[in-house]
């Protein structure tokens, strides 16, 4: 997964290794969630989740809500119903990441898990659609104050986040084995690693996104890992 993000920030055609970076990092996702409560569960967790997040993409194209007005071009494929299927897999694997951290911060608050699972995938997306509007995947009707990301973005993000926190708890269950380190780990090289891609490998940079969602992600990284090694 990390290969395929750098080669695609240097690459004259990056759009080319994104499925290779969605695939990577949803097998890891469901792998880590598979050591603890099996594979059956882990895969009804993501497909759950990946289902929900293209539902919510599916009516988003559609109306606007919850994200804002905006559409898919046709570079990412396969596409069902104008959504990319590679966008839902990316839902799918990022949600169980950003549900691990907010498990490890409240691994006893149900409450506290899923609204901080949904900051924590939200603010996956300070990177994700910067990176995905430079190249030329989707675009917003009108543009935004961040990056050309309009802030209705990130409030529909965080309402379909916390949805799918929801989901994986009723999903997994209430006897969660414990957290999978794993998960909590991948969240942290993603941090880590768009954050290096924005500063020093993609062209041109961008110390803006770094700073936003390397401070972002990087926060509930620090905090996850530091609890997840204690334990």
């Amino acid at each position: 997964m990390v290969a395929a993000q750098v080669a695609s920030g240097v690459r004259a055609e990056p759009v080319r290794l994104t499925s290779a970076v969605v695939l990577s990092l949803a097998a890891s996702a469901v792998a880590f969630l598979a050591a603890r409560c099996g594979l059956r569960r882990a895969g009804g967790a993501f497909l759950a989740v990946a289902t929900a997040g293209y539902a919510a993409e599916w009516v988003g194209v559609r109306t606007g809500v919850p994200f804002g007005e905006y559409s898919y071009t046709s570079v990412l494929k396969p596409q069902v119903g104008g959504v990319p299927v590679v966008v839902a897999v990316a839902w799918g694997g990022m949600g169980l990441a950003a549900h691990a951290v907010a498990t490890v911060l409240a691994p006893k608050r149900r409450g506290w898990r899923w609204a901080l699972g949904a900051v924590a995938l939200t603010a996956w997306d300070l990177f994700l659609d910067p990176q995905m509007l430079r190249l030329g995947l989707w675009t917003w009707a009108d543009g935004g104050t961040y990056r050309g990301v309009p802030l209705s973005n990130f409030a529909g993000w965080l309402l379909v986040s916390f949805l799918i926190m929801v989901l994986i708890d009723v999903v997994v269950g209430p006897r969660f084995p414990g957290v999978s380190r794993g998960l909590v780990a991948l969240y942290a090289v993603m941090a880590a690693m768009e954050t290096l891609a924005f500063a020093v490998v993609f062209e041109p940079r961008d110390v803006v996104v770094a700073a936003a969602g390397g401070v972002s992600m990087g926060t509930f990284a620090a905090l996850a890992w530091r609890r997840a090694w204690r334990r």
